[in-house]
């Protein structure tokens, strides 16, 4: 069994991009991101993009903005990023106060600047194989992590728990492309689906994204699988000085010993998102030359 150090390879992959960029002339490149309201998670995740933004030579801008903002303002801020030539992401950080449509948001982000890969034309793109669009961060730092640990996905069986459009439906169109890193035959499991225990015994590269924590469990593992947990969730822990403690969607402790590979949670597949948007906002800069 192989702990995978997500930490470790998104900090090797930040340094070569921070190599690239410091060889560059001119402007640095430039990431935007659009918080709304006081979201306590969100700041935090904010925050973590700015901190990795100005560690590689990326200008991160945050436009922080209130809660009560209307749908039309909020549109009307995003414009104004979409027609500014210096910046080169544009990420709207979600969730977004109840008020507000995420998708209206989404579709209105200029698609050569959607780094976070959601715009329905990256979508399309990705779907089709066109490698032109960006790709979701975390399905992207999924497979980069698989390629970098050496785990060969060609030809194997991935069972992915969960369908969300932030990590489910695109890791699997990511892994059943044509593609180096990819040509997985690729099963979705979510809520509806029917006993999902003998689902996951079928797979060689288990991907958990279904928002339940240690819902994985050893009896659902076959011998010598993969296993990639993207789960973040808060339980109770009194033992601690803050009360909690954050775990995955799998039993890290107990279903680590039938893994040939597993991820951590945290410290695995999160250090790769925000490695991947800083990879996503450096292909952008770099189509502008």
């Amino acid at each position: 069994m192989k702990i995978i150090d997500g930490k470790a390879i998104a900090a090797q992959i930040q340094e070569e991009l921070k190599s690239s960029i410091h060889l560059t002339q001119g402007r640095r490149p430039c990431l935007a991101v659009i918080l709304v309201g006081e979201h306590a998670p969100s700041l935090i995740y904010v925050n973590r993009k700015a901190q990795a933004c100005e560690s590689i030579g990326i200008l991160s801008i945050q436009k922080r903005l209130p809660a009560a903002i209307s749908e039309k303002e909020l549109l009307s801020e995003l414009e104004q990023l979409n027609k500014n030539p210096n910046v080169d992401g544009i990420l709207v950080q979600l969730p977004l106060p109840e008020h507000i449509n995420p998708m209206t948001v989404i579709h209105r982000i200029d698609p050569e600047k959607d780094v976070d890969g959601l715009h329905p034309l990256n979508a399309g793109k990705l779907l089709i194989g066109d490698n032109d669009g960006f790709t979701p961060c975390t399905p992207l730092g999924i497979k980069v992590l698989m390629e970098r640990s050496g785990i060969e996905v060609s030809s194997k069986h991935v069972v992915v728990l969960g369908r969300s459009n932030l990590v489910g439906k695109p890791v699997a169109a990511l892994l059943m492309q044509n593609a180096p890193g990819a040509n997985a035959t690729v099963t979705i499991g979510h809520s509806r689906s029917n006993n999902l225990k003998n689902l996951c015994h079928l797979a060689d590269i288990l991907i958990v994204a279904i928002g339940q924590p240690r819902f994985v469990t050893p009896d659902m593992i076959k011998q010598g699988a993969v296993v990639i947990d993207v789960g973040i969730n808060k339980i109770q822990d009194p033992t601690l000085p803050n009360g909690y403690k954050l775990v995955g969607d799998v039993d890290f402790d107990k279903v680590k010993e039938k893994c040939s590979f597993i991820t951590p949670a945290p410290g695995g597949v999160g250090p790769m998102t925000i490695a991947m948007l800083l990879s996503n906002t450096w292909k952008s800069y770099m189509r502008k030359f």
